[in-house]
């Protein structure tokens, strides 16, 4: 984390906490603020890179299966 970075105090759950503390140790973090702005990173990326991939346009069904149909693929 950039130390010169403004911050914001966020409260979590205790067991939360503790679980990370408990982790620690097999991380390269040293503290719990680091290893938490990491995950939280991470688990934020992956969620807007899977938002971005699900940009499309919705699709009528109807009109697919007249295209399918008009095609020879259905046969209603």
């Amino acid at each position: 984390m950039d130390s010169h970075e403004e911050t914001r105090t966020v409260e979590l759950p205790r067991r939360i906490v503790d679980r990370v503390e408990d982790r620690l140790p097999r991380t390269e973090w040293d503290e719990p603020e680091e290893y938490i702005t990491y995950v939280m990173e991470e688990v934020l990326y992956r969620v807007e890179k899977e938002t971005a991939d699900d940009d499309f346009e919705p699709v009528d069904e109807e009109e697919v299966k007249s295209r399918l149909k008009s095609l020879g693929y259905l046969n209603e």
